[in-house]
Formats: C-alpha cells, sequence, structure tokens
C-alpha cells in the first residue's frame, strides 16, 4: 500500500521513510534464521533482472525498473 505522504511503498506506521540500515538488518535476521545460503538485500535486484530476462523482458524494462540510466548490459564472465 502507499503511502499518502511520501509515495513509498514500505514505510513506517506514520507515512514516514523505513530506516536503511533497519531494513538491511532486519533482512540478514530473516536470510540467518531461514538456513539458505548468505545474501545480500541488494542480490535481490539481480536476481529479479535475471528472473526477467529469463521471462522475455526487455533489458530496456529491466533497466527503467531498477533505476539504471542505460540499458546497457555488462558481461558476468571475463573471457578466457
Amino acid at each position: 500500500m502507499l503511502s499518502s505522504s511520501n509515495d513509498l511503498v514500505f514505510a513506517t506506521v506514520d507515512g514516514q521513510p523505513l530506516n536503511p540500515d533497519g531494513v538491511s538488518q532486519r533482512f540478514e535476521r530473516l536470510v540467518a534464521r531461514s538456513g539458505l545460503p548468505p545474501v545480500r538485500l541488494h542480490d535481490l535486484r539481480h536476481g529479479a533482472a535475471t528472473i526477467g530476462l529469463s521471462a522475455g523482458v526487455s533489458m530496456k524494462a529491466i533497466s527503467e525498473q531498477l533505476g539504471h540510466a542505460t540499458s546497457r548490459s555488462r558481461p558476468t564472465a571475463t573471457p578466457q
């Protein structure tokens, strides 16, 4: 639900932005409790982009969704 005062998707009960450090710490605790391998919150962006590409979403649309200035892709490995 969007917070009406700041157009935020996630906000405190009084509509203020969440503290980024608090969100990251909470995420780390949830990952640790889940028993899954360690993953950073930022890594979810890469996962979402990969899933989008696999589903046929255009690179341009994914770049816009992630807030990138360009849709230029970067290689994931250096050629040998």
